[in-house]
């Protein structure tokens, strides 16, 4: 298989194993993040960023003044500025979920079938009709703020109301959707799952590759070949994602969250965190706008 295309990177989201999905509720005059994949499921609200660019895939279209997409695995995706000028502010609230939010035993019961039918169609990107922005862009402005339960509840109501909808849109050729298929790679996930799992203490490639009964040599070309990044890099966007939630959600000091990632001392992680994040830890959690919630 091609190793990734040059300037799509895979994204490590903040999400948790044990996390069932996370709301990111902001308002920014422009789209400064790149094109990216990662496995989690992703809906994406956008309101007054007219004249930007959605990329899903081998899609590429300018956007209306109400956007929502669904994307689903590993599909390439990302908003860039095109004609939005950067004027006014826009109003962005992004959604994404775990793969195995419900159980696949669940999902093959009667009433679930149209929530697998969106899954399924998911994976070419679904842009929905303005008419079905407006019926659910009330839920999806509260998501941010509703606590607990009623907070799986509610998702899982927006969900079902998208899956009926009519005018859905599928954004990339099947043809381009079938290539991404190598990064559902069992052994990706379950290199990624004990990545997540252990970031916080040392972690050698030989201890990886034992684990998935692979040589070093085959890991790293596994690797390089479904995430863009050697394993060193993998590593450290797994720690990255980690730090800048704890960033956001938690009040430690940053020499805590740095030791508390699996970084060694707190010169190296300034150091990293700015060349992958383009500013310092101090740095992002002052500039940090916006509500971020995890279920």
């Amino acid at each position: 298989m091609k190793a990734i295309e040059k300037g799509i990177h895979r994204e490590i989201t903040p999400l948790k194993n044990q996390d069932c999905f996370l709301v990111f509720d902001r308002r920014r005059k422009k789209f400064n993040y790149p094109v990216h994949f990662h496995p989690e499921y992703e809906l994406n609200f956008i309101f007054g960023a007219q004249g930007g660019r959605r990329i899903v895939g081998d899609h590429m279209s300018t956007i209306d003044i109400l956007e929502l997409v669904l994307i689903g695995p590993n599909i390439y995706h990302g908003w860039e500025n095109l004609e939005n000028t950067g004027e006014d502010e826009f109003h962005e609230v992004t959604i994404q979920f775990q793969k195995d939010i419900f159980d696949p035993v669940l999902l093959e019961k009667n009433i679930m079938h149209p929530i697998k039918t969106l899954f399924e169609n998911s994976t070419r990107g679904i842009l929905f009709s303005q008419e079905t922005i407006k019926s659910v862009e009330n839920t999806i402005l509260t998501m941010s703020h509703t606590q607990g339960f009623d907070s799986f509840l509610k998702l899982q109501s927006l969900l079902y109301d998208l899956a009926l909808s009519r005018d859905q849109t599928f954004l990339t050729h099947m043809a381009f959707a079938s290539k991404n298929d190598f990064h559902s790679s069992q052994r990706i996930e379950i290199i990624y799952k004990f990545l997540k799992d252990n970031y916080q203490r040392t972690i050698k490639i030989d201890e990886v590759a034992g684990l998935v009964n692979m040589s070093v040599i085959s890991l790293s070309r596994l690797i390089k070949q479904s995430t863009g990044k050697s394993f060193k890099e993998f590593l450290i966007e797994v720690r990255l994602g980690s730090a800048t939630r704890q960033l956001i959600e938690s009040n430690k000091n940053i020499t805590e969250i740095c030791y508390d990632c699996g970084f060694n001392n707190i010169s190296n992680f300034n150091r990293i965190f700015k060349k992958y994040r383009n500013c310092t830890p101090t740095e992002f959690r002052l500039n940090f706008s916006g509500v971020r919630t995890v279920y």
